[in-house]
């Protein structure tokens, strides 16, 4: 094995649990894993390019890739879509949707944008930096996105019937000096 190979080992073991959480968390795990092996190709193929924080660097591939494969997953619906036109299935009746499918239901109608910073923050505990690095953004305008998304956010939960306040996501009203 080279001094290259070996490096891009030490990485990539550093590399693969975080990505495949945070793919696991966007789509179904087949896609992920395969999603996940596209990724770390790119990773040997440009890791001379990688910065020295691979990780944030590594989420950006991700997103390109499973965007792809997001957009060749539509190219297989729609033509499922059209199969089931000529012989269409048979309906069947949903079940109660649960808080997390309201949550899951909160996320997708917000902007794809606010629901992608949204993620990084919540799922990757990432940084306001480490997300400005994932997108392609300044930090300041990764902060005011973040912040903008998370109030969206708050407004899609009061629809959703999960919060039922209308204070902003995160917010914890202070006792100090209140009397019990």
């Amino acid at each position: 094995m080279d001094f290259r190979s070996a490096r891009f080992e030490v990485v990539a073991r550093e590399l693969i649990e975080p990505l495949r959480r945070f793919l696991f968390r966007r789509t179904d795990s087949a896609t992920a894993e395969d999603v996940l092996s596209e990724v770390l190709l790119i990773c040997w193929r440009r890791f001379d390019e990688m910065p020295t924080e691979p990780l944030p660097w590594a989420y950006g591939v991700a997103r390109h890739c499973l965007a792809n494969a997001v957009r060749a997953g539509r190219r297989h619906h729609r033509l499922l879509a059209r199969i089931a036109s000529v012989d269409p299935p048979q309906a069947t009746i949903r079940p109660e949707i649960d808080a997390d499918e309201r949550i899951a239901v909160a996320l997708r109608a917000l902007r794809s944008s606010d629901a992608e910073l949204l993620r990084l923050w919540a799922w990757e505990d990432l940084s306001p930096r480490e997300i400005a690095v994932v997108l392609g953004l300044s930090v300041n305008a990764a902060t005011i996105r973040l912040h903008r998304a998370r109030q969206r956010l708050g407004i899609e939960l009061e629809r959703a019937g999960l919060r039922k306040t209308g204070r902003p996501a995160g917010y914890e009203e202070s006792t100090e000096g209140k009397r019990a």
